[in-house]
């Protein structure tokens, strides 16, 4: 059995930046809850950590060395040592993990600006919005099994208590609901992560296991039984047709905050799973099972565009559109099959990582913009808006700007990390592909007609009086809409760090072929 416990100490590597990162935010949510009760004195507290979380991202990304690779900014500590359980406080980032916690931090910042006006049991709610922002940092940042797993769980409660307590609608059944699907992925996880480590020279470091995979590891049960538990709870997560039931009615029920956090980074979580682990520990099945894969990417992705087109609630509309963009991220995931000839490529694994970054900031600004179109016009329903764009003109044109980065506008960053994908999908399964690439035709059929009927139809005389968005309101819109902007125009400050990221998980899946 791997053990850290030795008879001589081992200097372990401590930095300190990823921990203060990854436990800022639960820090000041101890803060406020025990300390703070004035409103103002809340909300100000709130905002100030979540800025100075999003300086320390920022400073993780500039620290990481594109040259060096690997995981880097190690904190690592005896946890649990000895024989029976032997686990370690272990955070580090690589290529791959490092701007997810950038898009972690820069999410949490909008929606802590997009919940200014909170106020029933406000103090209750920025500390569970802090707690979820800890615990998806952990995740991307965990390099050890067992950890991974708590912060992988601690994201459940916040999430269940965001959503029945400040939601709308069904709030409780969409709570449940979403609460039932994740644990269901949890448990099938949980077996995996056990097998692993009850297996001769068993380990929960995901580092270590990482170097070689699992494949040479004895486990009690298949090397695909475990892979196959792994992609549950990461299709779940995603999420992936015909798993995906859960998503829209969360997103309908969940307030403006909650939807962003879910859309932009709770959903990453399930395609950080799906490279860091389906593929980076189970080369050889991730490559076998490819074809499978790529079936459910395609069904995803077409599905979701088809309902997506049926949907006659704004908020809704948006939701399903995820299952169709979020199947895109699968179907990069799919190119990792190596083909008879050797050909394999890492550049679908690099457009769909960076086709998880894109879509969190583009997805979380729509969901801003859906919340703030809901809390001045009091609907959602599409048939009862239009004309919207002279009376709102700042949402209307950041509304536009965010749905032609949905459907792959050129210049805008959804067409770089699209573009990715289906030039390293193509490669491997050109039919396939070809019928993915019609979910984003008609993408710009539902984006377009919805931008029609609510901002540029017939004005409606009961929407006259609408406001436009104001200056804080406008802070977390310029914030995506300045990332999206960027992303488009120089796609290379993120494609280097993910092409680093996927470089060593791609050299195993060749080298178990």
């Amino acid at each position: 059995m791997f053990n850290l416990a030795m008879s001589d100490p081992v200097e372990l590597p401590f930095s300190g930046v990823l921990t203060a990162t990854v436990f800022l935010p639960a820090v000041a949510a101890l803060v406020i809850a025990l300390l703070l009760k004035h409103r103002d004195h809340i909300r100000a507290t709130a905002l100030l950590i979540v800025v100075a979380d999003l300086a320390l991202a920022i400073y993780v990304m500039v620290r990481y060395d594109i040259a060096m690779g690997g995981y880097q900014l190690r904190d690592q500590l005896d946890w649990i040592p000895g024989d029976t359980l032997n686990a370690t406080y272990h955070l580090g980032v690589d290529g791959l993990s490092a701007p997810l916690v950038l898009l972690t931090a820069l999410i949490g910042l909008c929606a802590v600006l997009a919940s200014w006006r909170v106020e029933h049991r406000m103090r209750e709610y920025f500390v569970w919005l802090l707690v979820l922002q800890t615990a998806v940092m952990g995740v991307f940042t965990s390099l050890d099994f067992l950890l991974f797993f708590l912060f992988w769980e601690l994201e459940l409660l916040p999430m269940y208590l965001l959503i029945s307590i400040w939601g709308t609608g069904r709030k409780e059944y969409s709570a449940m609901k979403f609460l039932m699907f994740t644990i269901l992925g949890s448990a099938f996880m949980l077996v995996s992560i056990v097998a692993i480590f009850v297996a001769p020279g068993g380990t929960f470091d995901i580092a270590e296991l990482s170097e070689a995979g699992v494949g040479h590891l004895d486990m009690a049960i298949p090397t695909a039984l475990a892979f196959w538990f792994f992609l549950v709870a990461f299709a779940i997560k995603l999420p992936v047709w015909p798993v995906h039931t859960w998503l829209p009615d969360a997103h309908t029920d969940a307030p403006t905050a909650v939807s962003m956090i879910l859309a932009g980074v709770l959903l990453k979580m399930g395609g950080y799973g799906f490279i860091r682990i389906c593929v980076g520990l189970f080369p050889e099945q991730a490559s076998y099972y490819a074809p499978v894969l790529v079936a459910l990417a395609v069904m995803s992705v077409l599905y979701g565009a088809v309902v997506t087109m049926r949907q006659t609630d704004l908020k809704r509309l948006i939701a399903y559109s995820s299952v169709s963009h979020m199947g895109l991220v699968l179907l990069g995931v799919a190119s990792v099959h190596v083909l008879k000839d050797g050909t394999l490529s890492s550049v679908g694994l690099t457009g769909a990582s960076l086709q998880m970054f894109t879509h969190g900031t583009i997805t979380g600004l729509l969901f801003l913009l859906v919340g703030l179109v809901y809390e001045k016009t009091h609907t959602r329903y599409i048939p009862d808006m239009g004309g919207l764009a002279a009376r709102m003109p700042l949402l209307a044109g950041a509304f536009l700007l965010a749905g032609l980065a949905s459907l792959g506008l050129p210049g805008l960053s959804g067409f770089v990390s699209e573009l990715l994908v289906f030039l390293g999908a193509f490669k491997v399964f050109a039919w396939p592909t070809a019928l993915a690439v019609i979910g984003i035709l008609l993408a710009a059929g539902y984006i377009l007609w919805m931008m029609e009927r609510v901002f540029f139809g017939r004005p409606k005389p009961h929407l006259a009086e609408v406001q436009d968005a104001d200056w804080v309101e406008a802070v977390p819109i310029a914030l995506l809409a300045a990332s999206i902007l960027v992303i488009g125009i120089y796609p290379k400050l993120l494609t280097d760090l993910f092409e680093v990221g996927v470089q060593p998980i791609i050299a195993l899946v060749g080298a178990q072929a």
